[in-house]
């Protein structure tokens, strides 16, 4: 295998690992992969960054008024 072939095979396995749902085996292919390549390890931590992101942002609440706010500017967008 080379290296892109390598980078392709972990690019599949990202989601799944990230997810927890991959085999051992595949486990063991992504972890030492994203050891040895510095631009699969940024891609995996940008990743598990934005999933982070994206759960708390699901997670708090708006504060009192931002929606009716949004409302008011999504119908400054037709004028």
């Amino acid at each position: 295998m080379t290296v892109h072939d390598d980078c392709e095979k972990c690019e599949e396995l990202l989601q799944g690992f990230l997810d927890r749902e991959l085999t051992g085996a595949e486990v063991v292919l992504a972890e030492a992969h994203l050891d040895l390549c510095d631009y699969c390890r940024r891609r995996y931590k940008f990743e598990e960054s934005l999933r982070h992101y994206v759960k708390l942002s699901t997670i708090e609440r708006m504060p009192p008024g931002l929606m009716e706010r949004l409302v008011d500017l999504r119908g400054l967008e037709s004028l």
